[in-house]
């Protein structure tokens, strides 16, 4: 058994349902302290956060990932016990086999091979370490990000993790994402008998007219590296579950996936200016959850692609789409951030998998990386 599937085993079989970490970070603390980093826990409310250092002055590269979990699911649809890891016809099943354990193991170990080689390297190597990710993310990585701008620690080059491959590992490469901007609307009306529809204010029909010219409206077009920004609804609720009452207000959520051509403020302004012109009485929150932001291109996306070129034959494509990660924190701090891990087939669902000979391609890639910007500085 390889060091990587062993590693991506043992972190597995723990139940780390975000945000609990149980134990997962202890484990990669106590492999990272044998290369010689010297370890800063990070911890805040219920999450467990670390920054890892090995090396001194610049450039430093960064891995960057989550110890955290999605919840299984229904558990009799699983072929095999969620965090028994199992290996059936070459992939290893497990929760977060591929989101992202998998990843954080092949970092390790690739360090692990890369500092075995080369003890004395250039630089320094860092690990941001978090166990919410999938959840309440502000408890995490911009914990840790708040720590190292506090110690004026620079960054150069960071790999997030995260599984990012579609049809074949390495095939994508995410050099950037679409931010995100969440609203919660009250649409205020007056509840009453259906009977007398007078005596009341039905606010579905006036909502779902400004709901629909929200749909329709083109925020803008995107650009070259992202499409174009769109609106979606998630939940509409309205209603006492009365087919005899109208009722007094209706509940929507809705999230834009934005690209750079606009801003959340513009977001916000057009939307509330759509809202009034129906002259609806509302109430509307907004929850930023990050900025867009892009790597268009330098050292750390050529590196990237010339070791998966290397190890794996294949041309990576880069792309923007996809959700939110902990690339939008770090992007604040270190100019080029890409992710890059395993096929995300299968996360977040129920039997959720890894291809078993990925783990170690994945580990030679990121070794491969770390040479060519660490040894030819």
């Amino acid at each position: 058994m390889s060091k990587t599937l062993a590693l991506t085993k043992q972190l597995i079989e723990i139940p780390s349902i975000t945000p609990e970490d149980k134990g997962c970070q202890s484990i990669l603390i106590e492999r990272l302290r044998a290369m010689g980093f010297t370890i800063t826990n990070i911890p805040y409310q219920d999450t467990d956060n670390f920054w890892a250092i090995r090396g001194k002055g610049e450039p430093v590269f960064v891995f960057a990932g989550h110890t955290d979990v999605v919840v299984t699911g229904s558990l009799e649809h699983w072929t095999t016990p969620p965090f028994e890891p199992t290996v059936v016809d070459g992939y290893l099943y497990g929760r977060g086999a591929a989101d992202m354990k998998g990843g954080l193991a092949a970092m390790v170990v690739a360090c692990e091979n890369f500092i075995a080689k080369y003890p004395d390297h250039k630089g320094a190597i860092g690990f941001i370490v978090t166990s919410a990710e999938e959840g309440p993310s502000h408890q995490g990585t911009p914990q840790i990000l708040k720590h190292l701008n506090t110690e004026e620690q620079p960054l150069t080059w960071c790999i997030v993790g995260e599984p990012t491959s579609g049809q074949r590992l390495g095939d994508t490469l995410k050099n950037g994402r679409r931010g995100s901007l969440t609203g919660k609307l009250k649409i205020i009306g007056q509840q009453g008998h259906i009977a007398y529809p007078q005596l009341a204010k039905n606010p579905i029909p006036s909502g779902m007219a400004a709901l629909g010219e929200l749909y329709q409206q083109v925020w803008d077009l995107g650009n070259e590296f992202f499409q174009p920004t769109s609106f979606q609804i998630s939940n509409i609720h309205s209603g006492t579950g009365q087919g005899n009452v109208i009722p007094g207000d209706m509940d929507v959520l809705f999230n834009f996936r934005y690209s750079p051509e606009t801003t959340a403020e513009q977001l916000q302004q057009q939307t509330s200016l759509i809202l009034d012109r129906h002259q609806l009485n509302y109430e509307l929150e907004w929850i930023h959850y990050g900025k867009p932001f892009l790597t268009r291109e330098g050292e750390l996306i050529d590196a990237c692609r010339k070791a998966i070129s290397q190890s794996h034959d294949i041309e990576p494509q880069l792309s923007t789409s996809g959700g939110t990660s902990d690339g939008r924190y770090i992007a604040q701090f270190c100019p080029q951030v890409i992710e890059l891990g395993p096929c995300n087939k299968t996360i977040h669902q129920i039997n959720e998998c890894v291809q078993v000979d990925d783990l170690d391609k994945l580990t030679d890639i990121y070794q491969n990386i770390l040479e060519r910007l660490l040894l030819t500085i």
